[in-house]
Parts: structure tokens; sequence; C-alpha cells
């Protein structure tokens, strides 16, 4: 069956069972890597994308829910060549030490920053208890976000 997804404001249409979750047509039909297999429950965070402004994880939506909704991936958020301030101060900081969990991270804290862009430390550690890293680097995680947080409201 074919479904039709806007992903990083381009319409894409795919061959794919309805109920595929949206993180395989993704990765597989529409080859961007950024959102990854991490749980497949939705529990870790690592698949999230932002649909209609809000962070879902994308191994738990299946591909026709998101139907004629505005998807955004990791691949999606940089601006003519120039990297989100997001993505900037995860760099700044050094806030990704293996980086499986970074895209997922930036992607529910852009969703937050979107709505709310003077998000406290306590809007931002909720915002992202459903993205789980195993490195620890928690606090620098905090500190590129809150970074980002004060470019983009400058």
């Amino acid at each position: 069956m074919a479904i039709t997804l806007t992903v990083n404001g381009k319409k894409h249409e795919v061959a794919a069972d309805p109920e595929t979750p949206l993180l395989y047509v993704l990765r597989n039909d529409l080859k961007l890597k950024g959102a990854r297999y991490g749980c497949g429950l939705g529990q870790c965070g690592a698949c999230t994308v932002i649909i209609d402004g809000k962070a879902v994880q994308s191994c738990d939506v299946p591909a026709s829910a998101a139907t004629g909704k505005a998807i955004t991936t990791i691949e999606g958020i940089a601006r003519n060549g120039k990297l989100h301030p997001l993505q900037e101060a995860f760099i700044s900081e050094q806030a990704a030490q293996c980086g499986y969990c970074a895209t997922g991270i930036i992607m529910a804290a852009k969703a937050l920053l979107d709505a709310n862009p003077k998000a406290t430390e306590g809007e931002i550690r909720t915002a992202l208890k459903g993205n789980l890293c195993r490195c620890g680097t928690h606090q620098r995680i905090l500190h590129a976000i809150q970074r980002a947080a004060k470019e983009l409201r400058q």
C-alpha cells in the first residue's frame, strides 16, 4: 500500500504496510539514518522525531498515523548548510560521548525549545525523561541545551 509522508518539508510516497513503524520507513525507505533503533518499544528515545511540533518515538508510531502530518528528523533541522544551534551546542559542549542517543535528545530538546524558548532546567529534564543516555553525559547534555536555548532567544 502507498503511504504519503511529509518529511523535512518534502512529500514522499512509499510502499509500506500501514502498520510499519515510522522508524523503519524513515531508515529503510527514505534512507534517513538519524533516528536510531534503540529498544523498539518507545522507551529509550533514540528514534525521536518531531511530528506536528511534538517529540515522538518513531518506533512506536505506525507510518499510517503520520500521514498528513509534518515530520521532522535530525536531517531536516540544519538550514542553508549551517547546523542548528542545538547541534552546534552539542559539539561545543562535547555532549555526545558515543552519540547513539544524541539525535533523539536533540529532537526532543528542539520540540521543547520551539514551544518554550525560555525552558527552565527542570522543564528540560522533564522533556528528556523519555530519552536515555548510557554514557553518563547528562550534565553536558543539559549545558548544551541551555546554551542553545540562550542562543535561540538572542
